[in-house]
Formats: C-alpha cells, sequence, structure tokens
C-alpha cells in the first residue's frame, strides 16, 4: 500500500533530474496531480531532446483532467531544461531557485555500465559530485534525494559499484553542506520502468515468444512506479541527513515473473544464461547495513558510516532484506502487473 506524504512538495520548486526517464516523468505526473503537495514549479532536467519533447507534449495535449493528473496549467507549472549531469554549468542554471531536488538521472542498464564502465563512473559518480557542488554554491536547496538501486548492495557489477559512490556521495555531502540535507532512496526493479525486464517481456509475448529467462533460479525485487515515488516523498518528509531509505517491497521468482506475464498464453520460454553483471539474488539491506539500521514509517532506514551524521538510536534490524526470501507468487505477481497498469497484452 502506497503511503502519501501529504506537503511534502506543497508550493516548492522541485527539480527533477533525469526528469524524462521512467521514474522521472512519472514523478512529475504526480507533481502536477497535487500528490504529497503541489509544487510552485518543476524544472525536469535531462539530455534527452527528444524525451523532452515527447513530454512536453504529452502534458500539453492530454487534455484537462484524468483521474490522478491534472496538465492544464502544466505549461505554467513545468519548465524543461536541456544538460547533462557531469556539466557543472547545465547543473547551475538548472538549479535557479529550487529548493528541492530529486536525483534521478544515471545510466543504468547493467550490460551497459560493464562495457562502458568509464561512462558510468562519469554519469552516476562524477555526475552527484557536480550536482553536490552546484547546491553547495546555489545555497537555496532545501534537501537532495539520490536514487539509487538493491544493487548498490554488496556491488558486484559497475552499475551497482557506481550507484553504491553515489550514495557514498550525497552522504559525505552532509559534512558541512550548511542548511541542505542529503538523502537517499533504494530499491529493486520498478515494474514499468524503460528499459526493464517486465516491458521486454511484454514485447516478446506480443511477438508470439519465446520469453527469455537467464537463470531459473533468478529472483528480484519488484515495486510499482508509484510506490518508488512514494518512498522519494517519504524519504524528503522524514528522511535525517545522511540516511538510505529502502522500502519492504516483494520479491519473486524469475520463473513465476514470467508465467505472471505469459497469462495462459502457449508461449515457449528459453533460458538464455546471465547477463554480464548480473546476480542470481538481489539484497536491499546487507547483513552489515542491517546492524546500522532502523524501521521508521515502514521503511528500512540505513544510518550512516560518517558517525558525526548518526541520529537516530533504536534496535538494529535484525537482517538481511534478500529477494532469495521471495513472497510474491504468480497470482500476486498478475495483481501486481494490474496495479502498474502492465497487465499481460490482449
Amino acid at each position: 500500500m502506497e503511503n502519501r506524504v501529504v506537503s511534502v512538495y506543497e508550493g516548492k520548486h522541485v527539480l527533477v533530474t533525469g526528469g524524462t526517464g521512467s521514474l522521472g516523468s512519472h514523478l512529475v505526473r504526480r507533481l502536477l496531480a497535487g500528490i504529497d503537495g503541489r509544487p510552485s514549479r518543476v524544472t525536469v532536467f535531462s539530455r534527452d531532446e527528444a524525451k523532452q519533447h515527447e513530454l512536453r507534449l504529452e502534458l500539453r495535449h492530454a487534455g484537462s483532467e484524468t483521474d490522478e493528473v491534472i496538465y492544464h496549467d502544466a505549461d505554467e507549472l513545468v519548465r524543461f531544461r536541456i544538460g547533462d549531469i557531469r556539466d557543472h554549468r547545465s547543473v547551475r542554471r538548472a538549479l535557479d531557485g529550487v529548493d528541492l531536488v530529486v536525483h534521478a538521472a544515471a545510466m543504468k542498464q547493467v550490460p551497459t555500465c560493464e562495457y562502458a564502465p568509464w561512462e558510468a563512473v562519469r554519469t552516476n559518480v562524477e555526475g552527484a559530485a557536480v550536482l553536490v557542488d552546484e547546491v553547495r554554491a546555489a545555497g537555496t536547496v532545501e534537501a537532495v534525494v539520490g536514487v539509487s538501486t538493491d544493487k548498490a548492495c554488496l556491488p558486484v557489477n559497475v552499475m551497482g559499484m557506481t550507484k553504491a559512490l553515489m550514495e557514498r556521495i550525497l552522504i559525505e555531502a552532509n559534512l558541512g553542506a550548511g542548511d541542505t540535507r542529503f538523502v537517499c532512496v533504494r530499491y529493486g526493479n520498478v515494474i514499468a520502468s524503460r528499459g526493464s525486464v517486465i516491458p521486454m517481456l511484454r514485447d516478446q509475448l506480443a511477438r508470439g515468444g519465446p520469453l527469455t529467462l537467464t537463470d531459473p533460479g533468478m529472483t528480484r525485487f519488484f515495486l510499482t512506479l508509484d510506490a518508488a515515488c512514494a518512498t522519494v516523498a517519504a524519504a524528503l518528509a522524514h528522511g535525517q541527513a545522511g540516511e538510505v531509505w529502502v522500502p519492504r517491497v516483494g520479491a519473486a521468482r524469475m520463473v513465476d515473473v514470467i508465467d505472471a506475464v505469459r497469462n495462459g498464453a502457449e508461449v515457449p520460454t528459453e533460458v538464455t544464461g546471465i547477463r554480464p553483471g548480473e546476480k542470481m539474488h538481489e539484497q536491499l539491506v546487507s547483513e552489515e547495513e542491517a546492524l546500522r539500521s532502523v524501521v521508521h514509517e515502514g521503511y528500512a532506514v540505513i544510518q550512516p558510516l560518517v558517525p558525526e551524521l548518526v541520529r537516530r538510536e533504536a534496535p538494529a534490524l535484525g537482517g538481511v532484506w534478500t529477494s532469495a526470501t521471495t513472497d510474491l507468487d504468480v497470482a500476486s505477481l498478475t495483481e501486481l502487473l494490474g496495479d502498474a497498469g502492465v497487465g499481460a497484452p490482449p
């Protein structure tokens, strides 16, 4: 169940880096709908002009109102900024007058990062450092939340390693950051995100298969875009400097995910082997992190390693959060896909 933080964005100028990605664009729609508070302005920052154009047209021509999103004043509320998170000047201009930053700009495809590790370092690590420098220089930003991944927990691939460093850069930024508070969120696979496994499987099903499976024993965490956005809002509302907020989300075997997407269709499965950089199981909170984590507002809150920033005193979490402990069967996965609006194609 999604927890809403009614007023976290109320009257704020919100910058969304990577604002044309799956999470970023969904967050923009929620901001326009006034979910978790109605902002005074939203700045969408990304380097993809085509996706910015598509989002601009969607917001302008989608109509006056839908069940969840109100578009009639999108032209007044939303501004678009082309730029690269690696570039100081671009980020500096995007931060003009900003109160809150949701940092979602990233290279996130695991195989791509394996084949282009330096580019992943430049975007995910250097980009975070550029943002910190420019936020400090701007002096107006109240809070920054960095969007991380379960792959940053005990990382074995380049994407996870660079995201783990992104977390550390934002945590360290709280030392001498003045009035700006830096926090992070960490979660697993977002069901409807661009380039993720569910859209790929649905495309394969629409073409008649086969549905590809890397390994029959593989497991993953899954959550909806709304749950991901709710985690961001919770961290902004309740997170203290240097914390990493982790939602308690369901985990599933990939064979069950395929069965849920197949939805009874007579389509074969093909085992392709583990891709470069993949794990069999993911973790959201490691054994070491569990010792310095507490439960707050229904989330695991990982306390920073830097002792100067630790503020909460409570019993330790008690154990790892691993996808190997699955709790989503085919029926619950089918329901989750329906909630995310990505049920099986007709």
